[in-house]
């Protein structure tokens, strides 16, 4: 879950544009950051605790020589707490290596006690100078070579990890490698890189080549030479990122997330406009779907699959499916997939959800389905990545990076794939006519003009009036009923991942089976009460809330002064037809969860203990 850039480039000094990257990973890890070079022998090495900009601070003061070659490295902590001495990058206790590491060496602990037996030490608590110190061990026996020390030291290694590594007698290339954690390289003009995610070499290149599980790679100025399993080289198609550095910053915005908030309208044109067959009342995915019609009327059932953000997309794929397919679906946590029986999987086929398409659960979810002789759609950010590229069929929602650490446009893009799929699930199954696709898809398109009206200036303060109501409070509900239950349960999490807020969603049914319990002036409940099936229940809901003196903020279509009566604030949204009011009324939430942790003095863009990208279990 931490972020490695690194650099060996044929002249001049790769370190600013190393920490240039390094910042663009920022949101993968923010405990502490480092960076080493290799300069006349010696590596040298930087590292401090907390972002990025204190080191910035410490290099300003403390510089370090030019050099041709760096390793930096953002860290969000897992073994040993966030100090100094635990950041990365890592040396053995003899400076002969150093080492930059992402994922867990599970046997850590063994193997540091054998090599201290060896009269290695130590002066850090993490697994990541364990493995420096393995590989440096290694070294002298693989005659000094660091790509034969390292592909020793591996299958003495249990876990997960992505590395790369230098050593003190050669300037001229660093060492990589890749067990079940991402890692990418940049092809550029005299200068090869590597890192945990595109964005953070777009500065340095857009053509990319991908390391795939068990390879190693040598990295020169000039070149990279990959290496599979069994040590043969291997020759590998270079990929292009579309992608633009303007796409991985700022753009003038305070936060990121503010950014991508801003950016669904058009990430709604981006996922969805391009698929649509207007003429057909049908969608045409590019050529890894690969299911046509026929392979579509195999599956008697979808199931869907994801952690976090993405499995309450995946609650509204099978609420979508059910509704336009008229076809059972289920989903599963991928960490609890993982301990399930296994069952035949002929009749099923799993649809993965993941922004990054790296994270570590649903990639193991995705590989023990096709262990037990499932099929798998992913559905993901993300060109390249390991879903991406293992996964049976593929789904882009090409919404470009997102860099918030709490996801907001990616969620929305996984939203509009899902709507497409369950259309094209239908239409192939014959269970829609031409004629009522084309009326879902002309509801997609009509509805990119309406959500202008949630970004006006009567949207912004409908929002800072809700905050008012949220921002004191230690506690509070979010309620929904059928489409918009996933969405309350996305606007809790929201709240709770930047505010530091305990707000839980709640099917609004269930309120008085439990919750309920907890309603008093203190309190709050945010209640979604767009017209639809549930309406009038959800409006009995509110006014079982009022009648305990919880205050209410309530989503509710404009002009709807039935629910803006009974609340204390209101969110306005444009009416739309039910099916796609989650698209609508998310947007509201993700705001409010923006301003409420703004005011609280929160970091927006970096809450505490969590990353962007979740790549260990």
């Amino acid at each position: 879950m931490c972020g490695i850039v690194a650099a060996v480039g044929r002249e001049g000094n790769v370190v600013p544009s190393v920490i240039q990257g390094l910042k663009t990973l920022e949101y993968r890890g923010y405990d502490s950051a480092g960076v080493a070079i290799v300069s006349d022998g010696a590596i040298q090495v930087r590292r401090r605790t907390g972002k990025i900009a204190v080191l910035e601070e410490d290099l300003g003061q403390n510089g370090l020589p030019e050099s041709s070659i760096a390793l930096a490295h953002t860290r969000w902590a897992t073994h040993g707490a966030p100090e100094d001495r635990n950041a990365h990058p890592h040396r053995d206790h003899l400076e002969k290596v150093v080492v930059v590491h992402n994922g867990i060496i599970e046997n850590y602990a063994e193997l540091r006690a054998e090599l201290q037996e060896a009269g290695h030490e130590f002066s850090s608590d993490t697994d990541t100078e364990v493995l420096a110190n393995l590989v440096a061990s290694l070294l002298e026996e693989n005659s000094g070579d660091l790509h034969a020390a390292i592909r020793a030291a591996l299958p003495r290694v249990h876990g997960a990890y992505a590395l790369v590594a230098a050593s003190a007698s050669d300037s001229d290339s660093l060492v990589i490698a890749r067990h079940d954690s991402p890692l990418v390289v940049g092809i550029g003009d005299g200068v090869t890189c590597a890192a945990s995610d595109m964005p953070a070499l777009l500065g340095l290149t857009r053509e990319f080549l991908v390391l795939e599980n068990g390879e190693t790679a040598i990295l020169t100025p000039d070149s990279c030479q990959i290496y599979d399993p069994n040590n043969q080289t291997i020759e590998r198609a270079v990929q292009h990122c579309d992608w633009t550095p303007e796409q991985a910053e700022k753009g003038g915005y305070p936060h990121f997330m503010l950014k991508e908030i801003e950016e669904q309208p058009d990430v709604l044109a981006r996922t969805a406009f391009d698929r649509l067959h207007d003429a057909e009342g049908d969608v045409e995915f590019e050529s890894e779907f690969g299911l046509d019609d026929q392979a579509l009327c195999v599956f008697s059932r979808l199931r869907f699959m994801a952690m976090g953000t993405s499995f309450h997309s995946a609650m509204l794929g099978k609420l979508f499916l059910e509704e336009f397919a008229q076809l059972p679906g289920d989903v599963v946590n991928a960490s609890e997939f993982l301990y399930s029986p296994k069952l035949k999987e002929g009749d099923a086929l799993t649809v993965i959800i993941s922004q990054s398409g790296e994270t570590a659960d649903s990639l193991r979810a995705m590989r023990e389905v096709q262990s037990r002789g499932g099929k798998v759609l992913g559905i993901c950010n993300v060109r390249g990545s390991t879903l991406d590229r293992e996964a049976d069929h593929v789904v882009l929602t090409h919404c470009g990076p997102e860099v918030g650490v709490a996801s907001t446009k990616a969620f929305f893009g996984q939203l509009a794939a899902l709507y497409l799929l369950a259309l094209r699930v239908g239409r192939a199954r014959g269970v829609l006519s031409q004629e009522q696709g084309f009326e879902l898809l002309s509801d997609l398109r009509h509805l990119r003009p309406k959500l202008d009206a949630l970004f006006s200036e009567a949207a912004a303060q409908a929002v800072q009036k809700a905050a008012d109501i949220l921002a004191p409070v230690n506690s509070c509900l979010f309620l929904g009923r059928g489409f918009n239950h996933p969405i309350a349960m996305e606007g809790a999490l929201k709240l709770k991942e930047i505010s530091y807020i305990h707000a839980e969603g709640y099917p609004a049914g269930e309120m008085k089976h439990g919750p309920i319990a907890l309603i008093d002036d203190s309190f709050p409940v945010v209640a979604i009460a767009t017209p639809g099936r549930t309406y009038e229940k959800m409006v009995s809901n509110i006014e079982e809330v009022r009648a305990r003196s919880g205050a209410v903020v309530a989503v509710a279509a404009e002009g709807d002064e039935k629910v803006s009566g009974l609340a204390d604030a209101t969110l306005f949204v444009p009416e739309v037809p039910e099916h796609l009011s989650p698209l609508v009324n998310v947007i509201p939430l993700q705001q409010l969860s923006y301003e409420v942790a703004k005011r609280l003095g929160k970091d927006v863009d970096q809450p505490r203990n969590l990353a962007k990208s979740v790549t260990v279990e």
